[in-house]
């Protein structure tokens, strides 16, 4: 058997994967199949029409020089397209030549009509022939970028959601993942995307849809012979969302038709948006072939946020509901509820209630007793960054200040007192504290930590700060 366009093909990956970036080699170079090779004329089959124009639009230039290097001068490509239709797959072809003497022409393409284009749509979502334009995206209209509170936690998949957003399909995250655990805001920020890239292209069609309940539409579809109904639909979305995916695991033939729908709309330019509770590695009873497609893009996890983040989240919600607390009630409910942006906003609800309801003013001591009731575990949940802001709030001086390089006697002991607090409360190394706190090495924490029990034996006034701040701590 003839392999020689095989190897021909191979020759010429090598050379464009070292040229391009790394997620368009897979999505745009891997599923191109070397057909023939016949004197130096190279023929490749592409999946779609799209397909091929985006080739010619954005990798040309790669491809003639790629081609005249392994071929030889005077080397032709010919592309077979395939175009797809309910009963087949029909391959057409178009020859140029691809070397640096003649000028490709960019003739329009005659491209068959595609049979899904005749048969009336059946929306899910809202009514039986509804017409594009008019589905339902299923936003929340809450759920804005301006309403999503940004921090270390997210930065990476903010970041990345914005700028799909402001030009959906075209960057190189698609498919953008988001993972994280429960109530850390993937699917606020998922919708944000949505509800960003509807502002800004009024005519894409935009939906959400919860995997559940593409689950359970997929399911009355087969039941109703309407399946071919049901991929039509999802194949004429610019800008799909699609919100816990894990929920497919071990659901294959969910899984075969969304991997279907996610292959027409990659290759036709059309986002995808999808949300985890783990990333595809660590995904179970899926396809393969469904998570190295959930590769093709960028993977951005949320965590949990930081105690300033939880902060700005608690002040933003008061704002927008016209409410005053205080710093010290926020900083109370921010220190406590750690891990769950979700359980955050609702102990701040339940309190507001509580003060309605028994008009009582919102107090530290009511913030305590409804803490104590909401969670299990109430003990503070401290970090290096919590302590140095109580020691910092002490003193009277700027939190940045621990971590300026002088040494001023004030400046020295608090962030010695912010060392020994974050090395006898929280779980951290000693190299960890340091280098939260002015960079300093494990020794350095040491000595003091052991200059801090020093002055607490010999200084009365120093032994008062630190049980000044060691209540404030433990409250």
């Amino acid at each position: 058997m003839n392999n020689e366009h095989w190897t021909a093909w191979d020759n010429c990956l090598r050379i464009i994967r070292d040229n391009v970036p790394a997620g368009s080699f897979k999505t745009w170079f891997e599923p191109i199949v070397p057909v023939r090779l016949e004197e130096k004329v190279l023929t490749i089959q592409v999946p779609s029409a799209f397909f091929y124009e985006y080739l010619e639009e954005q990798f040309i230039d790669i491809l003639r020089k790629t081609l005249r290097m392994v071929l030889g001068n005077g080397a032709k490509l010919e592309y077979n397209v395939v175009m797809g239709n309910n009963t087949s797959e029909t391959p057409y072809t178009i020859k140029y030549p691809t070397n640096n003497n003649l000028k490709i022409q960019n003739k329009p393409l005659t491209v068959p009509i595609n049979s899904e284009e005749k048969v009336t749509i059946k929306n899910p979502f809202v009514i039986p022939g509804i017409q594009k334009l008019q589905i339902d995206p299923q936003l929340k209209p809450e759920n804005t970028f301006e309403n999503f509170v940004e921090g270390e936690c997210n930065r990476l998949a903010r970041s990345a959601g914005y700028a799909v957003a402001q030009n959906p399909g075209g960057t190189a995250f698609n498919p953008l993942m988001i993972y994280g655990n429960s109530g850390l805001g993937k699917t606020h920020l998922a919708q944000a995307i949505g509800i960003e890239a509807k502002e800004r292209f009024p005519d894409k069609v935009v939906l959400y849809v919860n995997a559940n309940k593409f689950q359970t539409q997929f399911t009355e579809a087969t039941r109703n012979n309407n399946r071919n109904d049901f991929l039509n639909f999802y194949q004429m979305i610019d800008i799909l969302i699609l919100d816990d995916v894990h929920e497919f695991a071990g659901k294959e033939k969910t899984q075969e038709t969304f991997f279907h729908i996610f292959n027409h709309l990659h290759q036709t330019g059309k986002q995808l948006i999808l949300t985890s509770d783990k990333p595809p590695i660590e995904l179970k009873g899926m396809e393969q072939r469904l998570l190295s497609r959930f590769k093709w893009g960028l993977t951005a996890d949320l965590t949990i946020p930081d105690f300033e983040t939880r902060m700005e989240i608690l002040k933003r919600k008061i704002y927008k509901d016209g409410i005053v607390l205080s710093d010290e009630v926020l900083e109370y409910i921010a220190s406590h509820i750690t891990n769950n942006v979700r359980e955050l906003e609702g102990a701040l609800v339940s309190l507001l209630a509580q003060s309605m309801l028994n008009k009582k003013e919102i107090t530290l001591d009511l913030a305590s007793k409804l803490i104590n009731k909401l969670v299990k575990n109430s003990k503070r949940e401290l970090s290096v960054e919590y302590i140095s802001k109580v020691v910092c709030d002490y003193f009277n001086m700027p939190v940045d200040t621990l971590q300026a390089k002088t040494r001023k006697r004030e400046v020295v002991q608090a962030r010695q007192i912010t060392m020994y607090f974050s090395k006898n409360m929280t779980k951290y190394s000693l190299a960890s504290i340091g280098a939260q706190i002015g960079n300093k090495d494990h020794a350095t924490v040491l000595h003091a930590c052991k200059t801090v029990n020093n002055l607490k034996e010999t200084d009365k006034n120093f032994r008062q700060y630190v049980e000044d701040i060691e209540k404030k701590l433990k409250m």
